[in-house]
């Protein structure tokens, strides 16, 4: 591979790594590693390898996660469409695996797009808990919705806010934050060779500053004894070690966790490299399979000083009080709920093609009917998915969403139609077209006995309902 790296690059890599650095440059001229990641919301790991129709080898850091062929294409496989795994470059696989995240906690992904971080994230909640997924670009979180949907993540919400339009909503609010920063990219110049031309060291030192101000706000969310984990895919120490070395001057109540110390003797098998500080974690592209990372976490002290809490109740966008007016209509727009007709249709639709009814909170945007993972107050938040999209409203009628069959188990539906990943008829399905089905009324689709998608059968043909942004022609 003949990357056309920029010289002032070479040169500050070269001082950085000494002798390592003509091996740092050899590992460029090796092909990227592919790798997918296991949705355990869906199944376990044993169960995904029964299925799966290529040769995998597992990444060592990421129980769920392993390599695959550069000839195999799991892209285009009808188990990707069912979410059955994501595909998600290795290295980037060590944030939420190492991220200490447990079942019940109240997480953020600060900056998460297209989604690879926060699915791990979701797999590590088992459901449990609360996952808020931020994306301050619009396309972008849109991308992060759709692969959160496709994975059936139940217990989490979208949203698309600058991080500082975030923060008044959520003073001290979750106990584990991830910070993968917008970087450089330069440890994503073999993936992405369309970063080399954009790369200075200008950028470098502008990259760095915005890091400063977002992990500045991510510790205004973080509650006292929560926990910031702070990433990057770049191998500069301005936007690394000398980040982590600002912040921690700068907010004495956060101590590091020694990563290496942690790791044991998985540290060096797995090919990881200390960080300059010595706490900190570096994955380079010549010491192991994956392409380039950087990786710290920080605890937050139990007795910090919880600051800025005084202006959780003000505008986010004015920072002044809200009138009294003001609060009773934002109260009537945030309450959680839906109108009658709407839980009746829903729950007509529920009777006649669930076994299970998911449980949650109801709230209702238009015509839009939703589960919430709990009661949030989202007024005035830009907001894609505020939880499980049950479906839509039509006229006296309830038509179930794309999100709800993907969050769901064969076993919840009454009525499945039932094909094979390798069949004509899954791609058949995946084009929009219709097929036979004894069945009648709403069905699920499943690929393998996972859902694919939603048909509505009658007189033996069931009428094609899979998405049509989503049909693979």
């Amino acid at each position: 591979m003949d990357l056309n790296l920029p010289q002032a690059f070479c040169e500050r890599m070269k001082e950085n790594l000494g002798q390592e650095y003509e091996a740092f440059l050899a590992s460029y001229q090796n092909p990227r590693y592919q790798a997918l990641r296991v949705n355990t919301l869906k199944l376990s790991k044993e169960a995904f390898l029964q299925l799966s129709p290529w040769q995998l080898t597992p990444v060592p850091w990421a129980e769920n996660g392993f390599y695959y062929g550069a000839d195999d294409r799991p892209g285009k496989s009808p188990l990707h469409e069912a979410g059955l795994y994501y595909i998600q470059e290795p290295s980037a696989m060590a944030v939420a695996a190492l991220s200490g995240t447990r079942p019940g906690e109240t997480v953020l992904d600060l900056c998460a797009a297209p989604g690879g971080k926060s699915t791990q994230l979701a797999g590590l909640l088992q459901g449990q808990g609360l996952l808020i997924s931020n994306e301050i670009h619009p396309q972008r979180a849109k991308i992060l919705s759709r692969n959160m949907e496709r994975l059936g993540v139940k217990n989490a919400v979208v949203t698309n806010e600058a991080p500082e339009d975030l923060a008044p909503h959520f003073p001290a609010f979750f106990d584990r934050i991830i910070v993968d920063a917008p970087c450089s990219g330069e440890g994503m110049f073999r993936k992405e060779e369309a970063a080399i031309p954009n790369w200075s060291p200008q950028q470098v030192r502008a990259d760095a500053d915005r890091q400063h101000r977002i992990l500045e706000i991510a510790d205004t969310m973080l509650k006292p004894g929560g926990t910031l984990v702070y990433s990057t895919c770049t191998f500069s120490p301005e936007e690394n070690e000398e980040n982590i070395a600002w912040f921690l001057e700068s907010h004495p109540s956060y101590l590091q966790v020694d990563l290496p110390a942690r790791l044991g003797e998985n540290f060096e098998r797995w090919g990881f490299v200390a960080g300059s500080d010595g706490k900190s974690l570096r994955l380079l592209p010549h010491h192991l399979k994956g392409e380039g990372h950087f990786l710290a976490i920080l605890q937050k002290s139990a007795d910090a000083n919880v600051e800025n809490q005084e202006t959780s109740g003000l505008d986010p966008k004015t920072k002044q009080e809200p009138s009294r007016k003001e609060k009773k209509k934002r109260k009537k727009q945030n309450a959680p709920g839906a109108d009658p007709d709407a839980k009746r249709l829903w729950n007509e639709f529920a009777d006649m093609a669930l076994t299970t009814k998911p449980q949650g909170t109801f709230v209702q945007f238009g015509n839009e009917l939703y589960l919430l993972p709990q009661e949030l107050d989202l007024t005035k938040i830009k907001v894609l998915r505020p939880g499980l999209h049950l479906g839509t409203l039509k006229k006296n009628r309830f038509e179930p969403s794309h999100a709800l069959v993907l969050a769901l188990k064969k076993g919840d539906f009454c009525h499945t139609l039932d094909l094979t990943g390798a069949s004509d008829e899954a791609h058949a399905y995946l084009r929009g077209e219709s097929l036979p089905c004894p069945e009648k009324g709403w069905t699920a689709v499943t690929v393998d006995g996972y859902p694919l998608g939603w048909g509505k059968s009658s007189g033996g043909v069931l009428k094609n309902h899979y998405p049509k942004g989503l049909r693979i022609f």
